[in-house]
Parts: C-alpha cells; sequence; structure tokens
C-alpha cells in the first residue's frame, strides 16, 4: 500500500476490539520507531511508556475525560512525555549531541526565557507523535491520539520521575462497528486550494 493510500484509509478510532491484541514482536517494532524518531538537533527530550497492564489501564481510564473506554478497551497505551527540567536537558541529553547541535541550541535557544524552551521541547515530541501514527497505519494497527488526559493524574499514576506526560495514545484494533471508520463516516478534509500552497 502507498503512503497515500494510508493517508486515506488511517483515522482516529473511536471504538476498539478489547479481545484483539497487539502481539508483543510488533509492540517491540512500534518501541524501535519511537527510539527512532527525529527531532530537532537530534534533541530527544522524550520518554515513551508502553502500558499493556488492565489495572493500570483501568486507572489512567479514570483520569482520561471522554478517552477512558478507548484506554480500557484498546490493546495499549502509549503515553508521550517531555523531560521536566531544561538544565536536566541540557546537562544530560545536549552532551551527547555533535558540537554543531550544541552550538546551534546555545546560540539559538538558551537565550529564550524558560517557558519557550519548555514549548520547544514538546514541539519535538509532537514530531514523534506523527511518526508513530504513519507507522501504525503502515502495520495496520489502528490508533487514537488523545490530549483529552489529566496529565499530571497520569504522571501520579506512572511515577513518572523527570519527565511529564503530554499527550497518550491508545492503539490496537477497531471494533468493526466503529462508526468513525471512513466506510462508514468519509473523511472530512479542508480542500486543496484552501491549504495548500505553490509559490
Amino acid at each position: 500500500m502507498s503512503f497515500l493510500d494510508i493517508a486515506k484509509s488511517r483515522y482516529t478510532t473511536k471504538k476498539y476490539d478489547s479481545s484483539l491484541k497487539i502481539d508483543n514482536a510488533t509492540i517491540e517494532k512500534l518501541k524501535e520507531i519511537l527510539r527512532l524518531s527525529p527531532s530537532s538537533i537530534n534533541s530527544q527530550p522524550w520518554k515513551f511508556t508502553f502500558i499493556f497492564d488492565t489495572e493500570t489501564k483501568k486507572e489512567l481510564a479514570k483520569v482520561s475525560y471522554n478517552n477512558g473506554s478507548k484506554v480500557n478497551d484498546a490493546s495499549h497505551v502509549v503515553v508521550f512525555s517531555v523531560v521536566e527540567d531544561v538544565k536536566d536537558f541540557e546537562e544530560k541529553n545536549l552532551s551527547l549531541l555533535p558540537e554543531k547541535a550544541g552550538l546551534y541550541y546555545n546560540r539559538v535557544l538558551k537565550s529564550r526565557n524558560e517557558a519557550e524552551i519548555k514549548t520547544w521541547l514538546a514541539c519535538q515530541v509532537y514530531l514523534s507523535l506523527g511518526f508513530f501514527l504513519s507507522a501504525c497505519a503502515s502495520m495496520e494497527i489502528d490508533s487514537t491520539p488523545m490530549e483529552g488526559i489529566q496529565s499530571e493524574e497520569y504522571d501520579r499514576i506512572l511515577q513518572q520521575d523527570g519527565y511529564k506526560t503530554l499527550f497518550a495514545v491508545a492503539i490496537g484494533y477497531r471494533d468493526k462497528e466503529d462508526a468513525n471508520q471512513p466506510s462508514l463516516t468519509p473523511k472530512l478534509r479542508l480542500d486543496p486550494e484552501n491549504v495548500i500552497r505553490s509559490i
């Protein structure tokens, strides 16, 4: 299947078949794909937590607003977190990067205020989200990106240390009756002339 075909068929799953689970070999591939995600200056300010445990998912479902059923029924939930302390990032991650990357950070980013740097770090994690959703679709795994979660409660339940939850993704296999799938509800996108510009 071409990437264009994948883009046409991929959708945000609203209802999962809880009896279908992703096999361990596939999960290991997804972990490696996330590890290889792109980020600006190869900064990698992230941590990815894969959750399969039923009891942990139940706890997370309680603090996931309208996404509770997805968290419970999906095969796995993947939590995307960003490094919490800017100095910690600078001491650990930057020291591993090529000199040019460090120079860019020190010249362009370090002089900004902490909130701006944290926004930049979070943007890198969002890059990995797009990479991950595309990978799942290419492997015929359904997914649901979820910002509608109580991040601080996720941190508490998962005992995050040095990282802060940004969002989560439920992954698994759709329920055959999921009304959001393109065969039942056509995808709605803006017309090309409204979003694509050529100069």
